[in-house]
């Protein structure tokens, strides 16, 4: 699948949560309330263990959350953009 085919892909589905490690969809200006993208910024072989401490993470552990955020995810935790934000925000893993 091409990188253009995935964000209409994305409102065919009900409220995805897409993880890439493709730094090109870690851009505010993806943000959507229909969907949550998920940037991983880490080595692939370590890609499950930061998805698994996403989804268990306070600020993004239901849907509800997620929704409407483009996430950096990193070794030093979170940050995200939610839509009509004003900044990024950082989250320490807790």
């Amino acid at each position: 699948m091409k990188d253009s085919e995935i964000i209409p892909c994305l409102f065919q589905r009900r409220q995805p949560t897409f993880f890439t490690r493709d730094q090109d969809f870690c851009d505010h200006d993806l943000c959507h309330t229909r969907y949550c993208l998920v940037f991983l910024d880490v080595e692939k072989d370590e890609a499950a263990v930061f998805v698994r401490r996403l989804l268990r993470h306070p600020e993004c552990d239901t849907k509800t959350k997620r929704m409407g955020a483009v996430i950096r995810v990193s070794h030093a935790g979170l940050s995200l953009w939610r839509l009509n934000g004003e900044r990024e925000v950082h989250f320490d893993w807790s």
